[in-house]
């Protein structure tokens, strides 16, 4: 059924389409950019879980180095005013050997110890907890990229294949890298309010009027940036799937896989154009942004400068009326400087954190998109073997959005132990009922039946474990031959014996053999070591992962349209021989595969046309015979 993406997953069907520039993106008002703040627990909350052990380092190290730089900032006014003090004693003795065996100098060459250690240490806890955050920081990544895996692994087929999730996995993958950084921000605002804290108790003891001066000065810059994080976000949302696009060029436009036809067809400069013309579009959406941030900013941080040149008038002038001494001057001055930088990095940094949690928003919100095909609470035990078989009973699905049935009315029996075949024209239906039988779909109308009992009602994952499938779009793996003749029953990827068994039944033995280095021979062009293959030669090796699972039911959907004649025959007939006792469904245009079968099921428009042997359906002189007569004819 179609569906579309709400922040807590699927609403209903027939929303407009979430994320085209010619729409207005999400959390666009006040209140919403401050809800998206609802993000950082569960953020912080999975950098605890990450590792506890940094986690604690990091906020212990943080709150120590928060309170360095008002110390160093006092030491400094205690050494000022020791040496305005010396200064006032006068050149008591004669020489500096003098000064010192008098012991005059010892609390000034204290203070200067002290504060050299300040400065050390302030260097050293900068430094650890900068290797903390990066390790943390890494650690984060890798484990929100496994669990990105894991949910994108746990939804369905129809997931996939909705362009509205594909923009949202996209915003999703993206914010895993860039998201790692927000965990030092949020450390470092919280190490900056300590400071703030301490810098602003010693400020109120002097001079408690500073603070309003400061805060009046900040507030516009907060604002101007609180807005622009927004209006980022928004341009980013905005242009999703456009962004997809120019991954989909460059990849298209500098892959081995698609040097060839892309070279053949002279593609180079069409590609280079759209994408030159799209990320220029881009570009300036993001320019125009830039600039005006650019241009208020710089206001803002001039009304700043004026505040804090308004208040260093001030507390000049009191000194020199007395009532502040040059060490309080110092002091006071050093302190509102570095209380205003740090205000307006901190209020400037909410505002980023309110825009980052905007983007986190991109991440947990493709968390909480749950899947609809899930195993039963108390699922059944799946049939070993199968005994009666599979029964479509009046079964209908209708793909997300469209208006046309993929398939209705569709009423048959697959029986155990029977090799079947699908036949019909391109978008006859097929697949379509490949992926019903071995439920990447559930039906719309219907029901589908395994030994009496509908598929729903066992468990999703045994079920699949049973089913061995090769789509006609098999996966080419750049990964090791063993591998991807393994990936058929990953979990007994280390049964060297299972896999070179799976590869001769499949012929893709006489493949590997050729191999520089046999099965641990790397395939496709993606790593120096590897080595290509023929479009018939992967299909081999794609079937013999259909071996390798040795499941009760077998599917082969089109896998070897690039074999030609006599080795799809030479493949098929060895199928049927090696599948003896399974149930199998055979998809191929080819009738000379077809009519090994033991039964052929003809689909026209979503529904079956014909149901019968090969003799009994030519025979029948209807839509098979006909198409037979087709292909036949160019053989001759």
């Amino acid at each position: 059924m179609p569906r579309e993406y709400s922040m807590g997953g699927r609403v209903g069907r027939g929303a407009a389409q979430p994320g085209r520039h010619g729409e207005p993106p999400p959390a666009q008002s006040l209140r919403e950019r401050f809800a998206a703040l609802r993000n950082l627990p569960p953020f912080l909350k999975s950098i605890w879980q990450t590792s506890r052990l940094l986690s604690t380092s990091s906020i212990v190290l943080r709150l120590l180095r928060a309170l360095l730089p008002v110390a160093t900032l006092y030491v400094g006014k205690l050494i000022i005013d020791e040496v305005v003090r010396l200064l006032a004693i006068g050149n008591v003795h004669a020489s500096v050997g003098d000064w010192l065996a008098s012991g005059v100098l010892d609390h000034l060459w204290l203070l200067l110890a002290l504060e050299f250690a300040l400065a050390v240490g302030a260097d050293i806890l900068g430094r650890i907890v900068s290797m903390i955050d990066s390790l943390l920081s890494e650690l984060y990544a890798n484990s929100t990229s496994i669990r990105l895996m894991e949910h994108a692994a746990s939804l369905d087929l129809e997931d996939f294949e909705d362009a509205d999730l594909q923009d949202k996995l996209d915003r999703a993958r993206r914010q895993v890298a860039g998201r790692s950084s927000l965990l030092s921000q949020l450390l470092g605002q919280a190490q900056d309010m300590v400071t703030i804290a301490s810098f602003a108790v010693g400020l109120l003891v002097y001079a408690p009027w500073l603070i309003v001066l400061l805060l009046i000065a900040l507030v516009p810059a907060f604002l101007g940036e609180f807005h622009f994080n927004a209006q980022s976000y928004a341009v980013n949302y905005q242009w999703t799937p456009e962004r997809r696009e120019l991954d989909y060029l460059r990849q298209v436009g500098a892959s081995a896989q698609n040097a060839k036809e892309v070279k053949s067809f002279g593609l180079n400069a069409f590609l280079i154009e759209r994408y030159r013309v799209l990320s220029q579009s881009i570009y300036a959406a993001n320019r125009r942004i830039a600039l005006r941030r650019a241009g208020w900013g710089g206001l803002f941080t001039t009304v700043g400068t004026i505040g804090y040149y308004a208040a260093y008038v001030i507390i000049a002038y009191r000194t020199v009326s007395g009532d502040f001494s040059v060490g309080d001057l110092t002091f006071l001055s050093a302190s509102f400087r570095r209380l205003r930088n740090l205000l307006e990095s901190l209020l400037v940094g909410f505002s980023q954190v309110a825009g980052q949690a905007l983007y986190l928003d991109d991440l947990f919100s493709f968390f909480r998109i749950e899947p609809e095909i899930l195993s039963p609470p108390n699922p059944r035990p799946f049939p070993q073997p199968i005994r009666e078989g599979f029964v479509f009973e009046n079964v209908g699905f209708r793909y997300p959005e469209a208006e046309r049935w993929a398939v209705r009315n569709l009423s048959f029996t697959l029986r155990a132990g029977e090799v079947l075949a699908l036949v019909g024209e391109n978008g006859a239906g097929k697949t379509t009922l490949v992926k019903l039988l071995s439920r990447l779909y559930d039906p719309d109308e219907g029901r589908i039946l395994l030994d009496g009992h509908p598929l729903a009602d066992y468990d999703l994952e045994e079920l699949r474990l049973n089913i061995g499938v090769i789509f006609q779009d098999f996966v080419r793996y750049y990964l090791s031959a063993a591998d991807n003749v393994a990936v058929g029953r990953i979990d007994a990827r280390e049964d060297q014996p299972r896999i070179i068994e799976a590869a001769h039944r499949s012929m893709a033995d006489e493949v590997i053999a050729k191999l520089p280095q046999g099965y641990e021979q790397m395939l496709g062009k993606l790593f120096k070591s590897g080595v290509d293959l023929s479009g018939g030669e992967w299909q081999k090796i794609a079937i013999a992962r259909a071996y390798m699972r040795d499941a009760p039911l077998l599917i082969l959907d089109e896998p070897t349209a690039a074999l030609d004649a006599r080795s799809e025959f030479e493949v098929f007939q060895r199928f049927k021989e090696l599948s003896q006792g399974k149930t199998a469904v055979i998809i191929s245009h080819r009738f000379s595969t077809v009519r090994m079968a033991d039964r052929i099921i003809v689909l026209d428009g979503g529904r079956i046309e014909e149901v019968g042997s090969h003799a009994d359906l030519l025979a029948a002189n209807g839509h098979y015979a006909e198409l037979f007569e087709l292909q036949a004819a160019g053989y001759r």
